[in-house]
């Protein structure tokens, strides 16, 4: 075990509960184990040891995250996200191969939306050349996690979301008939329509939507 990895597991492993670990494994379909640590306590083990121990090198960073990556404790995978996050000084342009392996490798919903609410963002903020590159290559596959990450990159992009790729990555996907691309599509419209609801009112009312896509993406405009 990497030795920055160690004193977090240590303390997972103290704080484990098998009673919420069997639930936490219910409730993503029996997939991955779970140390059984809520969310607030996990968040804290971390944050108190991020503040205080940061790697050096883009090389270590690699190298742990795949090492997390590979364990059976779902929240190895979410301590993971944050450490990644956590050394954006250290993000190279080929990050990306780090970043698609972990979309593709362990994929659920939570670590896929994770990645896409801390990474993606940033990542193409930083190298923005590499957007159009990487993300029309992710959306014309047939990987539903890839697509997924296409679709929901720019939903903290506010005002500064590319509509016109965002319509093309939806407009692409939008018969696919698979649920986890259908809520991104509205998930991602939502975001957007915080920015600019005239914009999702008129793409919806233009573009025949699945009934769950066009749902979650009047839902605040409803409100």
């Amino acid at each position: 075990m990497h030795p920055f990895i160690e004193p977090v597991h240590i303390v997972f492993n103290k704080e484990a509960d098998a009673s919420n670990a069997s639930a936490m494994k219910a409730y993503m379909l029996n997939q991955f184990d779970f140390f059984g640590i809520k969310t607030p306590i996990r968040d804290q083990i971390v944050k108190t040891y991020l503040k205080n121990n940061l790697l050096q090198h883009n090389s270590d960073l690699e190298l742990v995250i795949k090492e997390l990556w590979e364990m059976p404790e779902r929240e190895m995978q979410y301590f993971a996200i944050d450490v990644f996050v956590s050394h954006k000084k250290l993000w190279t342009k080929s990050s990306i191969k780090l970043i698609e392996h972990c979309i593709t490798q362990k994929s659920w919903w939570d670590t896929v939306d994770g990645i896409a609410s801390e990474w993606l963002g940033a990542y193409f903020k930083l190298f923005s050349e590499q957007t159009f590159l990487i993300t029309s290559r992710w959306n014309k596959s047939n990987h539903i996690w890839l697509q997924r990450s296409s679709i929901l990159f720019q939903k903290s992009y506010k005002k500064n979301t590319d509509t016109a790729l965002l319509s093309s990555y939806i407009l692409n996907c939008k018969d696919n008939k698979e649920f986890f691309i259908r809520k991104a599509i509205g998930w991602a419209l939502r975001e957007y329509s915080k920015t600019n609801p005239d914009w999702v009112i008129n793409f919806v009312a233009n573009n025949k939507l699945s009934p769950l896509s066009e749902k979650e993406a009047l839902k605040r405009i409803s409100k």
